[in-house]
């Protein structure tokens, strides 16, 4: 008669299974981890905001009025209306100047949410650091 060998229980995991998890799992994060990493950077207060202590010359204010168009506090007419080639030479050449002048975005209260952000990315791309946003305070 023939007798069979008894085979010992082999005790290892197959981990085949899980590397082929993880590699679709890294496929989906790396795919979406370039979407949320889209946007314009604005330094956002960590507590109350304050009164900015410069005068009016010492920072680079671009206003935005209801209707979309661009001025600029420096330069011969501060109430010319600019494209946005001209915000991006005049914030370049302004930043060239004195490099740690405050950015600020005076924006009318109407103007759509869009424009103020095609604003900031076109001082973004000027070479702008931070960008801060004017507020008139509240009257309570």
């Amino acid at each position: 008669m023939f007798v069979r060998k008894r085979r010992k229980p082999v005790s290892e995991i197959n981990v085949v299974p899980y590397i082929d998890v993880m590699l679709v799992l890294l496929v989906i994060f790396m795919a979406t981890a370039t979407a949320v990493t889209q946007g314009v950077k604005v330094d956002l207060p960590k507590a109350d905001a304050k009164t900015i202590e410069t005068e009016e010359d010492d920072m680079l204010i671009v206003s935005i009025d209801a209707a979309g168009s661009y001025y600029l506090n420096i330069g011969d007419d501060s109430n010319a209306e600019l494209t946005a080639a001209d915000v991006i030479g005049l914030v370049q050449a302004k930043l060239a100047q004195s490099p740690n002048i405050p950015v600020v975005v005076n924006g009318d209260g109407k103007v759509p949410y869009e424009k103020v952000v095609e604003l900031m990315v076109i001082l973004q791309s000027a070479g702008a650091p931070s960008v801060g946003l004017m507020t008139d305070p509240n009257d309570v």
